[in-house]
């Protein structure tokens, strides 16, 4: 029982560390599935959530996987180089007969 529940207070230190890394805004759209570091780097990865904002909830989307990721170079972090890597959802809108993704105001 003791293992769990320091898991729990890790996941949620992990999750303070993340909200003072990345960009405001960023964790409304996006969840962070791997990171690395190493001596002079360290890479977030995330991938868009699969959930459909408001300005979209009249039309018919449906997700199709992912674009290929797009690397953005951060502000560095303690001498740390920081690039975030993040793969934008792919959404065919049927009620516009097209493929697109969709906007989100963050960068």
């Amino acid at each position: 029982m003791m293992i769990f529940a320091s898991r729990k207070i890790m996941h949620e230190s992990l999750n303070l560390l993340i909200d003072l890394v990345l960009p405001e805004g960023v964790k409304k759209y996006f969840e962070v599935v791997k990171h690395e570091s190493d001596i002079d780097n360290l890479h977030l990865y995330l991938d868009e959530l699969n959930i459909i904002p408001v300005e979209y909830k009249d039309d018919k989307l449906e997700s199709k996987g992912f674009y290929d990721s797009v690397t953005i170079q951060d502000f560095p972090i303690r001498g740390r180089n920081v690039f975030l890597h993040i793969r934008r959802r792919r959404w065919i809108n049927h009620s516009k007969e097209k493929k697109s993704y969709l906007e989100i105001g963050i960068w």
